[in-house]
């Protein structure tokens, strides 16, 4: 059986024809039908990337130069848009819709000569910390299925993590590829907000989404990143930074440098006591290596989750109006009341969480609470970059955990929404600012799951921030 080491490593492989495209692409076809029970997949795309991958091995017989992707396996969340394919966003709402054009990052992807495999199950319109909100049944944590893999990008991680791909490409608004990808013990990065195209990305909270990547190998991760971040006149919200070449992944690992974290977050009493001492002694290990990190005061910590949730709900409740069953989708016949019509076919069609984050936002936008809530929120949002571009003007990077706990069972905390919220405290923050954020696999609680760090750094600071993650995961080396 194949056993992928990094892209580096396969393409080497690929030259010295020890394998073929072909042989590898039906090998990971083969293992997610035998992984099927792990609902990781909504639609296996196998006819075409076997096709693909029998146009790749042609070429390299011909000796045509590899792309930097070639014969890359790579999974999908079902939030972005692939032309002549379904995307439902995991809701009936979308049911049996296909997409008329390939999201803008997707095509970067496969212009590099990057094989699509299928797409991923997620929570409905990446609504979701734990993928049990799907409209497909939910993805289960491949490390122990009664676990959820977290969310919303969860099937997305365990697709990584059962090695039913080579990379996948997800989605996060609040930590929906960190989080899961916390969950399933492998690396999940989002970069800052409008380095990588949202065009074609189903849209949830448009100022807080951006396309995320997760795999195994850190080298990985950062050369699909530097693929996706260019210009695209589609997006108008994406940073000038994001024009320019760059390379992420730096030769060595760097010169060492000066890293904070939060008090207030690494004493908070939701924090697992064994994720926060593993934390703080990869703190100690950073420090004998010639860091300097220092613990700072966070004193905004109880407003992140109300502001996060305040700001996407209303987002959401405006980008989710145009789902109404008319033009595709569920639609609900016999109905003569066009607003009942409207109201039929979107009870059917949304499922609980998103109805419940629909009428939040409703009621946030509404007359009479504009002020209260929405403007507020906006105000604490202005209080987050302020105090960031503080941090960042004497730190390098904010180092902190992932998640309060590790993955729970599926069920448990399903009468709870509240408290699913409140366990996006370490990763809302990276978004309501903007910057860039990695999640990286650090160890196994004595419950057998894996946890790991989470690494933050300033807008436009991508390449450091894969520089800094190489001296905290160093042993992610595909080799020379």
């Amino acid at each position: 059986m194949f056993i992928f080491s990094g892209i580096r490593n396969y393409h080497r492989q690929l030259e010295s024809s020890r394998v073929d495209c072909v042989t590898i692409v039906s090998d990971y076809i083969s293992r997610i039908h035998s992984n099927k029970k792990l609902n990781a997949f909504l639609e296996v795309f196998e006819q075409e990337a076997l096709e693909k991958a029998a146009k790749l091995d042609a070429e390299r017989k011909l000796g045509i130069p590899m792309k930097k992707l070639h014969g890359v396996v790579v999974a999908i969340k079902d939030v972005i848009c692939y032309k002549d394919h379904k995307v439902s966003a995991a809701s009936r709402i979308l049911k049996d819709f296909t997409s008329l054009f390939t999201a803008s990052a997707l095509q970067y992807l496969i212009d590099e000569d990057a094989i699509i495999i299928g797409r991923c199950n997620c929570d409905e319109f990446a609504m979701g910390s734990s993928n049990e909100n799907s409209a497909f049944g939910p993805v289960l944590n491949a490390a122990n299925p009664d676990f959820v893999p977290g969310g919303s990008s969860g099937g997305n991680a365990v697709a990584v993590q059962a090695d039913l791909c080579m990379i996948s490409i997800g989605s996060d608004t609040g930590g929906s590829v960190r989080q899961p990808a916390d969950f399933c013990g492998i690396i999940g990065f989002k970069p800052g907000y409008g380095r990588i195209s949202r065009h074609g990305l189903i849209a949830y909270a448009s100022s807080f989404d951006q396309i995320g990547i997760m795999g195994k190998i850190l080298e990985d991760v950062a050369l699909v990143t530097s693929i996706m971040c260019r210009k695209d006149s589609f997006d108008s919200t994406m940073d000038p930074a994001a024009y320019a070449d760059f390379e992420l992944m730096p030769t060595g690992q760097g010169a060492a440098g000066k890293c904070c974290y939060f008090r207030q977050m690494l004493e908070h009493p939701a924090l697992d006591p064994e994720i926060r001492k593993t934390l703080l002694a990869s703190i100690d290990r950073l420090r004998a290596s010639g860091w300097i990190i220092e613990e700072i005061e966070f004193d905004l910590l109880e407003f992140l989750v109300p502001a996060y949730y305040l700001l996407t709900t209303a987002e959401a409740a405006s980008n989710l109006s145009r789902y109404d069953g008319i033009r595709f989708g569920e639609r609900i016949e016999g109905e003569e009341n066009l607003n009942s019509f409207y109201a039929q076919n979107r009870a059917s069609g949304f499922g609980k969480e998103v109805k419940r984050r629909i009428m939040l936002g409703t009621f946030v936008l509404s007359s009479g609470y504009y002020d209260m809530y929405f403007s507020k929120a906006q105000k604490v949002r202005r209080m987050l970059l302020e105090k960031t571009n503080d941090i960042f003007s004497r730190f390098d990077a904010i180092l902190l955990p992932v998640s309060p706990h590790t993955a729970f069972r599926i069920g448990e905390k399903e009468k709870d929404p509240l408290s699913m919220y409140l366990a996006d405290m370490y990763t809302v923050f990276a978004n309501l600012t903007g910057i860039p954020a990695i999640a990286l696999p650090l160890a196994k609680h004595s419950n057998g799951l894996p946890f790991g760090i989470q690494v933050m750094t300033a807008r436009g600071k991508e390449a450091a921030i894969m520089s800094i993650s190489k001296w905290i995961f160093p042993e992610n080396d595909p080799g020379q």
